[in-house]
């Protein structure tokens, strides 16, 4: 644990823990979208409707894995299928209303708990976190070919 990158590794490790600990204790009150849905719907929100096809890419996953969770997404009315907008052969999922209200209630619960979370730091320390963890994923992201798009920044 001499080097940086140990202590990062670690200390990332320990984050999924944490974050992963937290979502049960939540489903408990009910209406939690599991991780899959919640993942999936962030990148159908930011990018418009995709394909299994286009999701299989964006994700690096086999299509059968995308089909049992966008199944599962289609029978809690997270989403929907629609003909390509493009006029392609392939139907896309979108977002649905629901889906819209479940993202933004997981994503507010999500922020509510990082604020309590960094409640004694400064807005400089949240700032400076922020912008290593968006270095941190676009470099992986660069490495593997799958760039993210991130939301437009909201006037």
């Amino acid at each position: 644990m001499d080097k940086p990158t140990h202590l990062i590794e670690f200390e990332t490790m320990l984050l999924g823990r944490h974050l992963q600990l937290g979502a049960p204790r939540s489903k408990r009150g009910g209406g939690r979208l599991d991780r899959s849905a919640y993942t999936l719907l962030s990148r159908i929100r930011v990018q418009g409707p995709m394909s299994i096809g286009q999701l299989s890419e964006a994700f690096g996953l086999d299509a059968s894995t995308l089909n049992r969770q966008t199944a599962a997404m289609l029978r809690a009315g997270l989403v929907e299928r629609i003909p390509d907008p493009d006029g392609g052969i392939a139907r896309k999922f979108r977002i649905t209303s629901a889906g819209e209200t479940g993202l933004d209630a997981e994503r507010a619960e999500n922020i509510s708990g990082l604020e309590r979370v960094m409640a004694a730091w400064s807005s400089e320390e949240v700032a400076v976190l922020a912008a290593c963890l968006k270095r941190l994923n676009s470099d992986i992201e660069n490495l593997d070919g799958r760039p993210w798009p991130r939301p437009q920044p909201q006037a």
